[in-house]
């Protein structure tokens, strides 16, 4: 199975309009004046050492393991987007605590949901 998981933060007292970030920053590679800047290089770090015994090529941006399936990472100066094929669970959820660590709460366009109860709206 395929899909995508998609991280951002937005700046405090901005409205939320979770589809256009997803869209405009996710999808076209947009920078939005909603969003803050993520440590995009720390956060690559982070995933290179939790996931270090997986195959990693493209300069850290393309992750595969036998029977673990594989993903890619797509990132700009303010979002995190992992494209997933064939994952289990648990690796998903390894890739979402890390950017939770970093205030980034997943959303999940295939039912169009920003898991973000937990953070100051």
């Amino acid at each position: 199975m395929s899909m995508d998981l998609n991280f951002w933060r937005y700046k405090e007292n901005i409205v939320h309009n979770d589809t256009e970030i997803y869209q405009g920053a996710c999808c076209d590679g947009k920078l939005m004046e909603e969003l803050e800047t993520l440590p995009i290089d720390e956060i690559l770090q982070k995933i290179s050492a939790v996931f270090s015994d997986w195959t990693i090529q493209d300069h850290g941006k393309d992750f595969e393991k036998e029977g673990h399936g594989a993903f890619q990472i797509f990132t700009t100066p303010q979002i995190v987007r992992f494209d997933c094929n064939g994952m289990q669970e648990n690796d998903m959820i390894a890739l979402m605590d890390i950017l939770i660590d970093y205030g980034c709460p997943l959303y999940d366009p295939q039912i169009s949901t920003r898991f973000d109860a937990w953070t100051d709206r």
